[in-house]
């Protein structure tokens, strides 16, 4: 087999018809490709049309049933039990471009086909935004070599706002079970950690410059809700926590590639920021208070990556003392970022967006109950 998508369903009835169909076509691929349609805990109607896909295309969906664990769970059910070589998340909401995903299959069959093994193959992604006339792509060209295999050493650097999403990756599977990846439960944000951990066992990647994931924003029942995101800043926090490890183990281990632990620290940044400024816009004392404890813990675990966050611009900008930045006189310059956990209440999207762009652009409301 050579590549499985999971697709975490939580009460998707409504709109994961168009993913699935978009998938579809990747079953007559040679190698094959499976679809794994995860139906966390929905009580729509979403389990039943799981199964009629299954039953109207044996061989290549299977629909898999499980009481409700949220987004992380939902991945976590479909990595088990994945079969291809190479895996990939899509969203119920999300789609892939037919031409984007044809070149992708003849690209994966041909690195399947290589002695050389590939651990990671980025490709571009597409916010799909209602209210806007012209869809806004998330490419790579500027940072990573076009259509050959590489390793961190020609990774350039990345812009203030770039960095590789979900929605761009698509990871050997045997990397993943390798590095032991499991996502956190009932969790949002957690895709942040999909995208983050593993890259320190990735040595070799492919870049293929097609715009192939559709990130879908604005059907009904979404909100790019700031008093929710706040809800569930908390979450958030973890999983902020949860990348410093990673991070920490980069930093010292001298093997590690410099571009690597240079892209690890940004991507640890970005997300810091966005949690920042959402603690900031919340404007009361205990949201303040959050974001100075979260600041003093960064500072006693690794006094480097304190000062080094606080130097950078964007630090200087969410942490500065005052009502504006948020911050006291005594608190760091940094900021923050995450997502959401999409099988269990709505799960987030962004700051109010002032430009697109994989920084403003980040949290989306999706169903999910707790």
């Amino acid at each position: 087999m050579l590549l499985s998508i999971v697709v975490p369903c939580y009460q998707a009835a409504s709109y994961m018809r168009r993913s699935l169909d978009s998938l579809l076509p990747g079953g007559k691929a040679p190698g094959g490709v499976e679809i794994l349609v995860v139906n966390d805990g929905s009580k729509d109607e979403t389990g039943q049309i799981a199964e009629s896909y299954a039953a109207r295309f044996p061989g290549c969906v299977r629909a898999i049933h499980q009481e409700n664990k949220g987004h992380g769970g939902a991945i976590n059910t479909g990595l088990a039990a994945a079969r291809g070589r190479y895996v990939k998340i899509v969203d119920a909401d999300d789609w892939l471009d037919v031409d984007a995903y044809q070149s992708l299959l003849a690209t994966l069959a041909d690195l399947d086909s290589d002695t050389r093994e590939v651990d990671l193959v980025v490709t571009n992604f597409v916010y799909e935004k209602v209210d806007r006339r012209r869809p806004v792509a998330v490419r790579y060209g500027d940072v990573l070599p076009e259509g050959r295999v590489f390793g961190w050493e020609e990774v350039g650097r990345f812009r203030k706002r770039q960095y590789m999403l979900m929605h761009s990756l698509v990871y050997r599977t045997g990397l993943l079970r390798e590095t032991g990846l499991v996502l956190p439960e009932h969790t949002f944000y957690v895709d942040n950690l999909y995208a983050y951990l593993p890259l320190r066992q990735v040595r070799t990647m492919y870049y293929l410059d097609v715009d192939l994931y559709r990130y879908y924003i604005g059907r009904p029942g979404q909100s790019v809700n700031e008093a929710v995101m706040l809800a569930r800043v908390d979450q958030q926090l973890a999983v902020n926590r949860a990348m410093m490890p990673a991070l920490d183990a980069a930093r010292k281990d001298p093997d590690a590639a410099k571009a690597m632990r240079r892209y690890l620290l940004h991507y640890f940044e970005i997300v810091s920021a966005v949690s920042s400024i959402l603690l900031i816009r919340a404007g009361f004392q205990a949201a303040l208070e959050k974001k100075e404890a979260f600041w003093r813990e960064v500072r006693e675990e690794d006094e480097w990556l304190y000062r080094r966050l606080r130097r950078s611009v964007i630090g200087q900008l969410t942490n500065l003392p005052g009502r504006s930045g948020g911050g006291s006189p005594c608190s760091p310059t940094r900021r923050r970022s995450g997502r959401s956990g999409s099988t269990s209440q709505p799960a987030q999207r962004a700051l109010p967006a002032q430009r697109a762009g994989p920084f403003n652009e980040r949290c989306r409301l999706r169903p999910t109950p707790g």
